[in-house]
Formats: structure tokens, sequence, C-alpha cells
């Protein structure tokens, strides 16, 4: 018997229906065809094994202790899920009785372990074949049928895939428990959960919300002058140039150049004023732009959050319906802009099917030109699957929702782009120099607008006005500065994170990492999460109450604050874990050990904790050489500031205790080491009152106990008080 597992119920009838007759339907699988050549399908759903619970390692892990981590299973184990628990039977039954297995799970790292995990759970001698189906239409999946591969061709890819599933173990798990009991030691509830992935891009969250808040408007000028040929010419207009700064005014500009000083712009627009110049630079050009590739998910969801405010969820659910449900598009979680050179023999088809499910597209098609070939066919930039385009299928099962016909509409645009011209730019850049003082001029326009016709664009209001074009001056032609004026601007803070622009982030992560030569390993294997995994990492986020919508933006809350200030830069920051991704993406190429990964992360893990802060009301606080707050007494971590680094309270933004690297010792105007309260063991801390100083729980007003101050000592007679001071 062939046996077919395909990733789900829905791959699974694609392939039936690409299979002979006559189908035979039972629980959890079909057959197909009769005699020696019968196959019979069936599917998991989802993974149908999930890594065991630390319980079942050792049953002493059920309960939360510091004192178990880290927690480093050995061996590894998997354990069936109760909700899918009667398809993995089915499985079972079949795979014993099986000649040979043919893996059908989605062409991804994850799709390749969800099945070969069954297999290896199991256990089975059969020989194992391997089909890609990116394409849920009959002709494709009948494609896909006719050319197997081994399957041990993709052990690296399944190898790649484990080793993620057990990091992310290792790593969610003992960090989440370690957190979260040293957050419930300062009295707080709830879980705090770490992930290796999540936790990075709430980290850019807190980032940028913590700068948008500290950020402090400065006025900056911009000078600009008017210049016009000196030759008596009606054609030859007047034009605005804007000064280029130049070394002499360094100590007077900004990181991005902006000059801050009034004094000096007044005084170059006064020196520049009705005197002479002369054109340094004059280029003139038409540039040609190439249409940019087809999409991959994460292209997709970027711009649909750009057009039409949907989240990223919301795009890869709606992507998802319009690949299983409709048949109307390719594999959806690809990471992949390219297309296969043999797809382009189908490109009538394709673009006939579009003008079936989205007519008005059809008044693009008289622009298009089928015989030409864009770079996106290329088969040296495909692997196990292609960008996402169109299917050949001319109409949808049911009607599209208007979300559907948005997103399919995106795909449709960005596939008929690889037959449009090339859009023509019209280039203009002319340099005027002024005594020793540079001013330069620019102007762009579309002359053609070729793909760009295709292009859906934001309709905002621009407030400035269209600039004329350029005069076509020569270089050394002279020129008249017949006015020069100053402009106050000021310096704006980043935008908080939408949608797009959280994508994007984790899309282009190494734009957000500090080391040079990090940066540039990470622009080769770019990204926080994977294609798939992107959408859901931020659901997770705002379900686990991190982050919080206001309107389009994306915030995060006090909780998800609290949390990326009490943690140590190596796991708040996207350098480490962006890492890691290209590390699994080199064991999926054979570069990399996964043994080797793990072992190095065991001993990361092992480090974090071994070095955690003992909580303020340990007996043994004493001994204890981690620095704490001088407002609460709470560990305190180093972070990076505007100065350089410094110590921060743990409780963070409850407490903005701060503290300078070099200051190791707690001083509350005296030299006294942490004190637990009588009352309730939280640190006490130093006050002063009308009455003078004393010492007051830290706990306050949940607890307000308070002791007298001995020179600066408490003293062992308490007295109760309101807190004051």
């Amino acid at each position: 018997m062939h046996l077919y597992i395909a990733e789900k119920p829905s791959l699974a009838r694609a392939i039936a229906a690409a299979l002979p007759g006559p189908h035979q339907k039972g629980q959890g699988w079909i057959r197909c065809g009769q005699g020696k050549d019968a196959a019979t399908v069936s599917w998991c759903i989802g993974h149908l094994l999930e890594p065991a619970e630390p319980a079942r390692y050792n049953p002493a892990w059920k309960k939360w202790r510091l004192e178990d981590l880290p927690m480093i299973p050995e061996p590894w184990q998997l354990s069936p899920k109760d909700s899918v628990r009667q398809q993995l039977k089915v499985l079972e039954s079949l795979i014993r009785q099986a000649d040979t297995i043919i893996h059908a799970g989605d062409p991804d790292r994850e799709g390749q372990l969800l099945v070969d995990e069954v297999l290896r759970y199991v256990g089975t001698k059969a020989p194992v074949q391997r089909i890609l189906i990116n394409d849920l239409t009959p002709n494709a999946v009948a494609r896909a049928i006719q050319a197997p591969k081994d399957n041990r061709e993709f052990r690296r890819l399944s190898h790649s895939a484990l080793a993620r599933q057990r990091a992310d173990w290792l790593y969610g798990i003992n960090l989440t428990r370690f957190y979260t009991l040293t957050y419930q030691q300062q009295g707080e509830q709830g879980v705090y959960s770490v992930g290796r992935v999540q936790t990075p891009v709430l980290g850019l969250v807190v980032e940028r919300d913590n700068t948008i808040e500290d950020f402090e408007p400065k006025p900056w000028f911009r000078l600009e002058g008017e210049f016009r040929a000196r030759e008596e010419d009606a054609d030859q207009r007047p034009f605005t140039a804007r000064w280029l700064p130049d070394e002499q005014f360094q100590d007077h500009l900004d990181e991005e150049n902006r000059l801050l000083s009034r004094e000096i712009a007044d005084q170059i627009a006064a020196d520049v004023n009705g005197r002479p110049g002369t054109i340094v630079e004059s280029r003139f050009r038409d540039r040609p732009e190439t249409p940019p590739l087809p999409l991959s998910l994460s292209a997709l969801q970027i711009e649909a959050g750009r057009l039409f405010r949907m989240g990223a969820k919301d795009v890869l659910d709606t992507a998802q319906n319009l690949y299983e449900r409709h048949q109307l598009i390719t594999y959806p979680r690809s990471d992949c802009r390219y297309l296969p050179e043999g797809h382009y023999n189908q490109r009538e088809q394709v673009i006939r099917a579009i003008g079936r499910v989205a007519p008005e597209l059809e008044t693009q098609f008289g622009e298009l030109d089928t015989s030409r070939r864009s770079s996106a066919w290329n088969d040296k930039q495909v692997d196990a699957h292609h960008a996402i385009i169109p299917t050949v299928r001319p109409s949808a099962n049911g009607k599209l929702t208007a979300a559907e016909q948005k997103i399919y509409g995106l795909i449709s645009r960005y596939y008929l782009m690889q037959f449009a011209a090339d859009a023509v730019h019209r280039e203009g850049k002319l340099t005027v120099k002024v005594l020793e003082h540079k001013f330069r001029a620019t102007e762009t326009a579309i002359l053609t607008q070729g793909w760009k016709a295709l292009e859906l664009r934001l309709r905002e209001n621009n407030s400035e006005p269209e600039k004329p074009p350029l005069p076509r001056l020569e270089r050394n032609e002279p020129v008249l500065c017949t006015n020069a004026g100053v402009k106050e601007k000021k310096t704006q803070p980043p935008q908080h994170f939408t949608d797009a622009t959280l994508l994007s982030a984790m899309t282009n992560i190494a734009r957000f990492v500090a080391d040079p030569e990090l940066r540039k390993t990470l622009r080769e294997t770019d990204g926080l999460g994977t294609e798939a995994t992107r959408a859901a990492i931020i659901d997770t986020l705002f379900k686990r109450d991190y982050l919080f919508r206001e309107k389009r933006y994306i915030k995060a809350t006090d909780k998800g604050k609290a949390l990326i200030a009490a943690l140590p830069d190596s796991i708040r920051t996207p350098d480490r874990t962006a890492v890691w991704e290209a590390t699994l993406e080199g064991i999926r190429r054979g570069e990399d050990d996964p043994r080797q990964f793990l072992a190095s992360l065991k001993e990361e893990i092992t480090g974090f904790i071994n070095r955690r802060p003992k909580p303020a009301n340990d007996d043994s606080v004493a001994g204890n050489e981690a620095i704490h707050c001088p407002k609460c007494r709470a560990p305190m971590v180093e972070r990076d500031g505007k100065f350089g680094r410094f110590y921060a309270c743990t409780r963070y933004p409850d407490c903005k205790g701060t503290r300078p690297l070099e200051d190791s010792q707690p001083k509350d105007g005296t030299s006294q080491k942490p004190v637990p309260c009588p009352h309730c063991f939280s640190p006490l801390v130093r006050r002063h009152s009308k009455k003078g100083w004393f010492w007051g729980c830290s706990n306050f007003p949940g607890c307000r106990q308070t002791v007298d101050d001995d020179n600066g000592k408490p003293a062992l007679t308490s007295r109760k008080y309101p807190l004051q001071g």
C-alpha cells in the first residue's frame, strides 16, 4: 500500500482528487484506486505530537521552584496532543501497513518536522518519499505527485526544525519560570512569559515607546537660497536649493546633519544673500526602475498592513483561505520572492484567471507584454517554495469576502507587474557654490508610469506643493543668489510601531543591531521568526498582555515594560536571537551542527540563571553581591542609556530608581545593606518626615511597618505612623 501523509485535511483532499478512483472515505483516511496501485491518503492536523511537559521527565518539575532551574531534559520525549489523539491512532495503524510512505507536509521547516516526527514516533522500515506542493489546483498537485524525491534529502530541514523546537522548550520554559518566580518574590502576580523570539520583539516595541516618551524636541534650522541664472533668459526659471553642511560646522550639527545654531544659520544667509555663485555640479538623467518581485508572506503582510491597515494574522488567515478553500493562490507561508522558470509557461492562463476573479484589473491588461521575462523567474533563487502568485483557477469556491478580494488583488497586481514596462524617473541635481558654501537642488518626477500604473497608493494629503522642474543649467554657469532665508524646524520622535512597521522590523532585524560585524552577518540571514510564525508571535504578545493597540499603533503595556526592564540585554535585544535564526538556517544547509547549537544554548541559559540576583528578602542577602535600588531596594540590572551604561531597577516602570555603574555599594545616604521588614520581609528603605529620618517598608501601602533610624541604620524597636516624605 502507498500511504500519503498530508499536513492537513484540505491538502489530503487535494491529493486524493489528483489520484485515480474510485475513492472510499473512512475515519481519518481516503482510499484511492484498486489493486496493486491502490493508495491511501491520510493526514496530520498540524502537530500531532508536542514536546513533553517538564513533569514527564521529573515529577518534582511540576511545581515551579527556582532551585530546580535550569531544567534540561535527557533524553527528549514527545507526547501525543489530546485534541488529535484519535488521528494519531489512525496514522499509527496505516504506517504499519504501508509498503511505501509519501511525505506530503507543507514545503517548509515545520511541515517537514510534523510528518517526520510521527514516522519516528511510530517507527517504520518502509521507504519514505517526499513531494512538495505549493499550489492546490489539480494540475499542480498532479505534477507534484509525479515528481517524488527521497525524503532523506530533507533530513537537514527536519534537523533545523527539531533544533528550533527544543531550543524554544529550553529557553521558554526555563526563563519563563525564572522571571515569573523572581517577580512573585517581589509581590507581583501572573506569569511573565519569556520566549526566544517573542521577547526581542517586545523589546523592540518597549524601546520605541521609551524613546518616544523620553523624547525632547529640539530646534534645528533649514537654510535655503533662491537662485537665478545671471544671464537674462526668460526660459531660465529661478530655483530653490538647500544648504549642504560641511566639516567646518561639524560641532553645530546633530547626527542627521541638521544645523542646530540659529546664529550660524543667519550668518550664512547674510553671507550668500545677493552674492554671485557658480554651478559646480549638473546632472540630469532618465532612470528606469524595474518592477518589484512577486510577494513573499512578509512582503504581503507589510503591504497589506500599510495599504489596508490589516493585522499580520488577519493577512495570513485571509491568504490561507485563498489557498485552501478557494485555491486561488499558491502556498502563502513562503519566504521566497522568486518563481521557478517552468512557471513562465503558465503566464497566459494565470493572467486569464486574474481577469475572471478580479475583472477590475482587466483594464490594465492592454499595457502588458507577456513576452517580457522579469528577473522573478530564477530557479537558482527558489528552494522548497516560491513566491505567492495567483493560480490558474478562474473562480472562487463561493463568494470572496472584502478582505479576500483585497489580498487576491494585491497578489495579482504584483504578478502582473512582471509583464509591465519599466517605470522611468526623470531626475535632476544642481549644486551651487557661493563663497565657501554649497547649496543643492533636486528634481524627481515620473516620466513613464510603466508598472507603477498597477501600484496601489495611499491617499495622503501632501501639504508641500509640487516642485517645478529645475532649469537645465550647465556646470560652471554663473548664478545669483537672489534671496536666502532660515526656517526653524523641530526634531520629531519616531512613530509608534504599526503591524506593517513591526513586521518590517522583524524581517529586517539587522537595522536594530548595534554590533557592525553582527549586522553584516545578519543581512544575509535576516529576520526574527519565520514567515509562518511572525504573525503568531505578535498575536501571542497581545494575548499575554504585553502589547495593546491604540488605533493603528502597537504599544507596550506596563507589564511588558517591566519585564523588558528586568531582562539582560542578551535576552531582550534581537542580536543573539537573530544569530540563532541564522544558525538554524545553517543547520538546514548542513553548515552547522544542531547538537552544538543546543549545547551552547544550555550553557547560556545556565549562565543566565546562575547570575541571577538573589531576592532582597532572602535570608542570605547579607552575603549577596547584587546591586539594589536606592528607592525600593529591589535588585538592579545593567542597562544602556544615552550617556552610557547604568544600573536600573528591575521594578521599572513602577520604580525608576537608577545608580551609576561604578556605584557598587547601596547608598541611602548611608552604607547600610538591605534589611528585611520585620512584618513582611520586603526590603526597608530610609525615608525622611517632619519628625526626622526613619525606615519604612518598600511594600507601602501594602505594609505600613516603620522602624526608627539609629545613625543611618534601622533600630530594633519599631513604631507605626504613616509614611511621609
